[in-house]
């Protein structure tokens, strides 16, 4: 099978999830929709449909670009892409996050793209696990919209995605950090004030939210940097 059907392939399944999601409901907090914050996905339908296609782009043009010399992924939301992974050169960590510019429906680049040998098997392993436990963490964790934040880690340290409030954010990243092997949290949110969560309809209004980490849609993170994240130390 070709990469571009493959690509198509992994499309389909993720929409047919999605449809699949979408018919689950919103869960409110706090009693009544007029009052309370909406704890679920609070990007639109739209959003999220974008964002599984613009992961499945990344990773397919990726491989066309790299094959087995280079290891890249990407995590989406809302438009915004994160790039982690392993790359040879500098050059390479340039070719990857112009290619991911290139592509539709992304307006901003996270580059923490790593340069050196790429990853041990035994290393992505615990990080899948490191990803799965910090989910897991905050799906229990009161007044955390877990619904809404994406998760992914690399070599012990957990980016965090999604649209929240400061305070939300900063509950998050807490949980994560106090988790035995996580190394750092580095923080990607999209800050928004508590009362544009609802409208008196009791739907979504993100008219006010702000980039926590940068205000240019442009900008991207120097390798190994925090330029443009936040991050919070481990516990």
């Amino acid at each position: 099978m070709s990469s571009s059907a493959r690509f198509y392939a992994r499309l389909l399944i993720c929409l047919a999830s999605l449809a699949t999601l979408s018919g689950c409901g919103l869960f409110i907090v706090g009693g009544a929709a007029t009052t309370a914050v909406v704890a679920t996905d609070r990007r639109t339908a739209g959003e999220q449909v974008d964002d599984q296609t613009i992961e499945l782009r990344v990773n397919n043009e990726m491989e066309k670009a790299f094959g087995d010399k280079a290891r890249v992924s990407g995590m989406a939301y809302a438009g915004r892409l994160l790039l982690v992974g392993d790359v040879a050169t500098d050059a390479d960590r340039q070719q990857a996050e112009t290619i991911a510019k290139g592509i539709i429906k992304v307006r901003s680049v996270d580059n923490f793209i790593r340069i050196g040998d790429i990853t041990a098997l035994s290393v992505r392993t615990n990080d899948t696990w490191l990803t799965s436990k910090v989910k897991s963490q905050l799906v229990t964790t009161k007044d955390v919209p877990f619904r809404t934040i994406k998760v992914t880690t690399e070599r012990g340290i957990v980016y965090l995605m999604g649209k929240v409030t400061d305070e939300e954010g900063t509950r998050a990243a807490t949980v994560a950090s106090g988790i035995s092997g996580v190394n750092k949290v580095v923080k990607l949110f999209t800050i928004v004030a508590r009362e544009s969560l609802i409208t008196e309809s009791g739907t979504q209004d993100s008219a006010t939210a702000t980039d926590s980490s940068s205000s240019d849609a442009s900008a991207s993170s120097p390798a190994g940097g925090d330029s443009g994240a936040q991050t919070m130390p481990v516990q």
